[in-house]
């Protein structure tokens, strides 16, 4: 028996050792300037922010969904593009990513980076370098970013498990807790809600029906919601209506700290926005970051942190950011076939010999040796 559970153990580790040995890590040692001479004479950073700043003249709001595609990358298996992966059941499937914008110029970034250095540059990378380049285009610093990831090969939609909206401060301290990221990590993070934008219908009960009391919430700048009612009127209707989330109409397109002199002032929009103004565990924080000016630096230093989110899980270099490689797929399945038919005869071995008690040589099991010979 001691000698069958040794063969199981054996044959589970060797599973492992196939596993493993099919592909890249998705985690490795992420690098500024990790494409510097791979390249050529190319410069991998220059052509994505081209592509970025042309994109950027044309439609500004593409800087807020690059920020948003990024958070949603990362926060759920890591920065490894499984966001990108088109599939019924796909992380693009899933609710809270449905809105997710930004995908085209991805794609096209992708495309230059691949006409000049092809099978070099992975999708996950260049998601945290438009983000970057969006975010400096939108008046943030123009931070230092790592590079060096692999693309993912698993994108589930039953893997997002993104804060919602309507999360308290607590939940939400511990979901960022999970990701290894602090609560400083988490206030400067939602800050990039300074760009951003939302739904009426994640807020609307605020104006209404705030945790069923039928009235407004009470934390909620009394002549701001006034406003906000106009724009998302209490009646069923197909038109979901959207409201910057800096409500200074003068800083809502520019990455500055503007954001969290609003909260303070109680005209945030969503409510983990406003709770973080109010919490005794972040209004401290919010206070210092609006009445500092460096910001954009502190911002930069947040996202440089979210982009070292790893799994450990296997990776590659993306042809197209869509979809994982054919040669891949097929490789993959075809060794993984190969390598468990390899176990399952070793396994089936092992047990044989523990169960006949069969040795050469010492003539005590003699007979079990005749009749496997015959």
């Amino acid at each position: 028996m001691a000698t069958l559970r040794a063969g199981a153990a054996l044959g589970l580790a060797l599973i492992g050792l196939v596993l493993a040995s099919l592909s890249g890590s998705c985690h490795g040692a992420l690098q500024v300037g990790f494409y510097n001479g791979k390249c050529r004479v190319s410069d991998v950073e220059a052509i994505v922010a081209g592509v970025v700043a042309a994109r950027f003249s044309k439609d500004p709001t593409v800087a807020p969904a690059l920020l948003r595609m990024q958070f949603h990358d990362c926060f759920v298996t890591g920065c490894d593009a499984s966001i990108l992966l088109d599939g019924k059941s796909s992380e693009k499937t899933a609710l809270p990513n449905l809105s997710v914008k930004g995908y085209d110029v991805i794609d096209s970034a992708k495309a230059a980076v691949e006409t000049i250095c092809p099978g070099v540059v992975s999708c996950a990378d260049i998601i945290v370098m438009a983000t970057r380049d969006a975010v400096s285009l939108s008046g943030g610093g123009r931070y230092r970013v790592e590079t060096g990831r692999k693309d993912g090969l698993v994108s589930l939609a039953s893997n997002v498990n993104l804060p919602p909206p309507s999360i308290s401060v607590n939940d939400s301290i511990a979901a960022f807790a999970q990701k290894g990221l602090t609560v400083s990590d988490m206030v400067l993070l939602l800050g990039g809600h300074t760009i951003g934008i939302a739904h009426c219908s994640l807020f609307q009960d605020r104006l209404y029906n705030y945790q069923n009391t039928g009235k407004p919430d009470p934390t909620m700048d009394p002549s701001l919601a006034s406003a906000l009612r106009s724009t998302c009127p209490n009646k069923q209707t197909n038109v979901d209506n959207i409201v910057n989330l800096d409500q200074d109409p003068l800083s809502s397109s520019i990455v500055d700290n503007s954001f969290y002199k609003q909260i303070l002032a109680r005209r945030g929009i969503l409510q983990i926005d406003q709770e973080i103004a109010l919490d005794r565990q972040t209004k401290d924080i919010v206070g210092a970051i609006a009445g500092r000016l460096d910001f954009s630096t502190r911002f930069g230093e947040a996202m440089v942190k979210l982009g070292t989110l790893q799994n450990g899980a296997p990776g590659e270099i993306r042809q197209s950011c869509r979809a994982i490689n054919t040669a891949r797929r097929i490789t993959m399945v075809q060794s993984v076939a190969k390598q468990l038919n390899m176990i399952v005869e070793i396994l089936f071995g092992v047990m044989f010999m523990t169960k006949r008690k069969f040795t050469y040589g010492d003539g005590k099991n003699f007979a079990n040796r005749r009749i496997m010979e015959n």
